[in-house]
């Protein structure tokens, strides 16, 4: 009996060793991309007579895809646009805000499993009617043309605070007279020529050697450098149109025009050359202009004070 249990332990033993030493079959499973992408789009308060939409601009998007694990979308391919990560539904508003009926094409990049890709592209076309106070109009252009600089002379023409819609004020930091003018004297030289083309086109140009900014991707103007500082770069200036539209940031309407300067493409820019470039207008008079921008580090928000250009 003690030998048979002797021969059962060893033949354990060895079939343990053999189970240890069997290669084992690991597989990857199947890597489908993505596949079957449709993108839907729902004009809000379309209409037979209001065929682009009721004016806001809105547009519900839906993407669809079968194997998708992630959705980044670029809301229109005619423009330098970044693409934006949407919820993993796949569904998103947007407001378009080019004023006038215009066309866009939106473009979907879908991420399925071991990071496969596969993209889908689909036009819309989607009227934005912004009804604003024409004063801020005659204000900033004096219904032609008129150029504006950073003013060095008052407390607080360069603020930073949170980036939040219960905070409005330069709460982080807030320069003094004349801070920047010995590391950056072109934040107070560079001019802001806003221009009245029409009743409904506006143009800005920047006037100046070298622009106040950060480098690499904390700026979108062209030709700085890719490292370095805070500090004046070379930059021949710019010109561009821009639009009024709605404000976006949410603060209070008791302390905001509610209404933004949005410029086109990147090669502009207003007192400091950042990779956003809606400005909304916090107050406005003949003689005054206080803006605020999303600043270009996350949860930054900048504030800016201006006056009219001297002759």
């Amino acid at each position: 009996m003690k030998n048979t249990i002797k021969t059962l332990i060893v033949i354990a033993a060895l079939l343990v060793v053999y189970s240890a030493c069997k290669k084992q079959d690991y597989q990857m499973g199947d890597l489908n991309g993505p596949a079957n992408l449709v993108i839907n789009t729902e004009l809000v308060g379309q209409s037979p007579e209001n065929p682009y939409g009721d004016g806001s601009g809105d547009v519900n998007i839906t993407i669809s895809a079968d194997n998708a694990l992630a959705y980044k979308v670029g809301f229109d391919a005619n423009s330098v646009s970044d693409y934006t990560v949407i919820p993993s539904t796949g569904k998103v508003t947007k407001k378009f805000t080019s004023i006038g009926t215009n066309t866009y094409r939106i473009t979907a990049i879908v991420t399925g499993k071991g990071g496969t890709t596969s993209t889908v592209s689909k036009d819309v076309t989607v009227a934005f009617d912004y009804v604003f106070d024409q004063s801020i109009v005659t204000k900033l252009t004096g219904d032609a043309s008129k150029s504006w600089v950073v003013d060095k002379s008052v407390p607080g023409h360069f603020g930073v605070g949170p980036w939040d819609p219960t905070s409005v004020t330069p709460a982080w930091w807030s320069a003094g007279i004349n801070e920047k003018l010995s590391c950056c004297p072109c934040f107070y030289t560079a001019t802001f020529t806003f221009t009245k083309v029409t009743p409904k086109t506006y143009k800005l140009q920047v006037t100046t050697d070298n622009a106040f900014t950060k480098t690499g991707s904390l700026t979108t103007l062209p030709g700085i450098p890719a490292t370095g500082g805070e500090g004046c770069y070379p930059y021949p200036g710019g010109t561009s149109e821009f639009a009024f539209v709605p404000a976006s940031s949410g603060i209070p309407e008791a302390s905001t025009t509610t209404t933004a300067i949005l410029l086109q493409g990147v090669e502009t820019y207003i007192a400091y050359g950042a990779t956003k470039k809606e400005y909304e207008i916090l107050s406005i008079t003949d003689n005054t202009l206080y803006l605020r921008v999303q600043g270009t580090e996350t949860g930054n928000a900048w504030y800016i004070k201006m006056i009219p250009a001297t002759k």
